[in-house]
């Protein structure tokens, strides 16, 4: 009695759609390794990137960052959605802890990348800034964000307040930009720490810290990918709520550092 066939081998498609809706790290890496295996006219160039992007997934769920990084570089290489792989690049060189090589990569991002995105990546490249302590430069760019923003205008305009905040300038219509975002679409999320770290500076505690809180338990229960890149955040947060628990004798002004 003979042996059966072996079963075929997945395609890269099959591999990629694996990839995608794996459980862990571990099963991600196994399956995009195997879709990246297929060589030759079989893997069509947009799906090795997309298989590569799933690699580069599976590695930075398993805080292996400069191994992601490695791989978003290959990915880049291949040049297809290459805004979207520089914000990749960033986020593994910024969770390895190199910012100066993070905001690099956010730069190419938003000058490569079509104009629906651009004010995406210019605000995540403020955001870096800012937490960097970097606050010129942030104002720059989220000054061009804010501009060319359509639904998240709210956002980007009450983080440029924040930024000019933190570097000491008075900001004339806190209130009103405060207001805009709460009353947003865009006020969940993110909109939370902007609106919880505005209302700390505005003294209004009790606001900032139902909003810190909120933020601070979203983020603790987000993805991996999602809580990584929003440590930083997450450390700042954790400091403020610190600070409104114990003040000092002047109380607690401005935007505490990191």
């Amino acid at each position: 009695m003979g042996l059966g066939r072996a079963p075929p081998r997945p395609s890269p498609e099959e591999c990629l759609e694996r990839a995608m809706a794996a459980p862990s790290p571990a099963a991600r890496k196994r399956w995009a390794s195997a879709g990246l295996a297929s060589r030759g006219a079989r893997l069509e160039k947009t799906t090795q990137v997309m298989l590569l992007r799933q690699l580069y997934l599976s590695y930075y769920e398993a805080r292996h960052f400069r191994r992601a990084l490695e791989v978003a570089a290959q990915a880049i290489d291949l040049d297809v959605l290459p805004d979207v792989l520089h914000q990749d690049a960033a986020r593994a060189a910024l969770a390895a802890g190199d910012v100066d090589r993070g905001v690099a990569h956010l730069r190419v991002a938003a000058r490569r990348g079509p104009p629906s995105r651009r004010p995406f990546h210019l605000w995540t490249l403020g955001s870096v800034l800012f937490l960097a302590h970097r606050y010129a430069e942030a104002v720059g760019a989220l000054e061009r964000a804010a501009r060319w923003a359509s639904r998240e205008k709210p956002l980007y305009r009450a983080h440029l307040a924040l930024v000019r905040i933190a570097a000491g300038d008075r900001v004339e219509d806190l209130p009103q930009m405060f207001d805009a975002l709460a009353a947003s679409p865009v006020a969940g999320g993110y909109g939370r720490f902007v609106l919880g770290h505005l209302a700390y500076a505005s003294g209004a505690w009790r606001t900032a810290r139902r909003y810190l809180e909120a933020f601070a338990r979203r983020t603790e229960a987000a993805h991996p990918t999602l809580a990584i890149a929003l440590a930083r955040e997450l450390e700042m947060t954790r400091a403020t709520l610190a600070k409104m628990s114990t003040p000092g004798p002047g109380g607690a002004p401005g935007i505490p550092s990191l």
